[in-house]
């Protein structure tokens, strides 16, 4: 009985203090930390963000480029920060690509994070050379299965956003394709217009190359249509339903943050991402301006991390 107490007190005296820790948040400058080098998508979201927050707290907010290792070394130093809500990562779908990929991680990517919110989601686009007879998906599954590995797709690397969505089409199409992995997207892209491959998982900057007749773009990869390009159909919707593969972007503060901090970090982003300023800016930069919880956040990284591990493991791919 009076163990039972004290745990209540302890809860009790717990909760005052992260609710009182949460009316004083933040108390001082906030490092948003982005796993990528400065110049990227990733980078004009994370100072977008943080400029926003900052307007909103009165408190600095600062993007902090910590690139390497394919995103390990920033979601690394987030890990292993104090848990008061004062260092953050801008997190990415490569941070459950990573709990597959990598053979050794210094960090869990589920346990060592509490998800704060989902701020964002970038489509893919499937893109083909325009000298393949082909305008839509069922056009293309066709083809791939007429002539079984003879067709070709680009990527930007192995394990990389571009290679894993082409596995996931593989393996729902039930096509052999092959993968020609390149040392970063710009290569992928000259060799996709030049013809030396058939077709890539690209981002929706190349948009442009489709619009000038360089690509041929016939499908989205996200659930929905995408706002940067409506008139292009989905994968799930063209024959493959239920296929999505895009790049997300979401905070993460260190595991044990306090609930109530975590809370406010929440009403924060939210507020930010509800101005008409941010959510123009995203949405012209090519992302949807993504909703939900904590809790829709966390089961989202969970559901990545299952569905990416499953994708790789069949691909045989993996980083020492």
């Amino acid at each position: 009985m009076r163990r039972t107490a004290f745990s209540l007190t302890c809860a009790l005296v717990l909760g005052i203090a992260g609710a009182a820790h949460a009316q004083s948040y933040p108390a001082k400058t906030v490092r948003l930390v982005v796993p990528f080098p400065a110049g990227g998508g990733t980078d004009a979201l994370a100072r977008t963000l943080a400029k926003s927050l900052g307007e909103i707290t009165g408190q600095t907010f600062v993007a902090d480029n910590r690139g390497g290792a394919g995103g390990n070394v920033g979601a690394e130093v987030v890990a292993q920060s104090s848990a008061d809500g004062h260092t953050l990562l801008l997190g990415t779908n490569t941070l459950a690509i990573n709990a597959t990929l990598y053979r050794k991680l210094s960090f869990d990517p589920v346990n060592d994070f509490a998800p704060v919110a989902l701020v964002a989601i970038a489509p893919n686009v499937l893109a083909v050379h325009p000298s393949l007879p082909v305008k839509n998906v069922k056009q293309l599954i066709a083809l791939a299965k007429a002539s079984p590995g003879k067709l070709t797709y680009a990527s930007q690397g192995n394990g990389g956003t571009g290679h894993l969505a082409g596995e996931l089409f593989r393996k729902m199409a039930g096509v052999e394709i092959l993968h020609v992995p390149y040392k970063g997207a710009a290569p992928a892209l000259v060799d996709l217009m030049a013809g030396n491959v058939q077709m890539a998982f690209v981002g929706v900057s190349t948009l442009a190359q489709a619009k000038s007749g360089r690509l041929r773009a016939i499908a989205v990869t996200t659930l929905k249509r995408s706002s940067a390009a409506p008139e292009l159909p989905t994968i799930a919707e063209s024959g493959l339903p239920g296929y999505e593969a895009t790049a997300w972007f979401g905070v993460l503060a260190p595991a044990q943050t306090p609930q109530a901090v975590v809370g406010r970090l929440h009403q924060l982003v939210s507020k930010a991402l509800a101005s008409p300023a941010v959510a123009g800016s995203l949405t012209s930069q090519g992302f949807e301006v993504a909703r939900g919880t904590p809790a829709d956040f966390a089961a989202f990284v969970r559901a990545e991390v299952a569905k990416w591990g499953e994708v790789i493991r069949a691909s045989g791919a993996r980083v020492e």
